[in-house]
């Protein structure tokens, strides 16, 4: 987990100077931006492990600096920010981060997560769906390659989060199976679950979402009220 690098993107010199020191100690390479726009020059020119960013920066805002980063990149992403609210929260994940820290942060629980997500990304990056050797899954007009990260719809291309993929591949390897909020979490986060209840059922509905459930007579994920959600093939 030594030695990766971590861009943080604020235009706050302190707090930035501090997550350097503080990240530094742990043996990473820190590369500072003090905008959105030279956060993504920096992502594109260079290895980027791990991104943290701050929401209002000049330029280009950290909610669209997320959004163009995931369009090619699946580096973690951990929004640092003032905002405080749940929206802010939940739009932050929708769009793609992996992690939320509001300001003030506490130094010891923002080393934490930042060693999390760079031990799931890099240790732990062969997720769950090589239990079935990676086989391609179809259920009607739905197609889901684990080999690729592809979901498709009648042929047509489902842009999914990392974590949405997750969710839909594990519910749809094992049809008819009803899994915890519990367990979803910690397969998908592959971190002891806490308070994550939320974080699963927000990305459970923006995935409901874009593979047009609400379109669809029949449901491909069913709540099991009280449980948790299966995958009715």
């Amino acid at each position: 987990m030594e030695g990766n690098t971590i861009l943080i993107a604020d235009d706050e010199e302190e707090i930035a100077s501090l997550i350097t020191i503080l990240l530094e100690k742990e043996g990473h390479r820190l590369i500072k931006a003090s905008n959105g726009q030279e956060a993504i020059d920096i992502v594109k020119n260079k290895q980027v492990d791990l991104l943290i960013l701050d929401i209002m920066m000049p330029k280009i805002d950290g909610y669209e600096v997320a959004r163009r980063v995931r369009e090619s990149y699946h580096m973690p992403i951990i929004f640092l920010s003032a905002k405080t609210s749940d929206f802010d929260k939940v739009q932050g994940l929708v769009i793609g981060a992996d992690d939320y820290i509001t300001k003030p942060f506490n130094p010891m629980e923002l080393i934490a997560r930042v060693n999390a997500q760079l031990r799931r990304f890099t240790i732990l990056n062969q997720p769950f769906i090589k239990e079935k050797d990676e086989l391609v899954i179809e259920f009607g007009d739905l197609r889901i390659s684990p080999e690729q990260r592809n979901v498709t719809i009648q042929g047509e291309d489902i842009s999914l989060t990392r974590k949405e993929f997750d969710i839909l591949y594990l519910l749809a390897s094992h049809p008819q199976k009803v899994f915890t909020v519990e367990n979803i979490f910690e397969r998908v986060w592959q971190e002891t679950y806490f308070e994550g209840a939320n974080t699963v059922m927000v990305h459970i509905r923006t995935l409901r979402k874009k593979i047009k459930e609400d379109r669809r007579k029949k449901k491909w994920i069913k709540t099991v009220w009280g449980v948790g959600y299966t995958f009715d093939g």
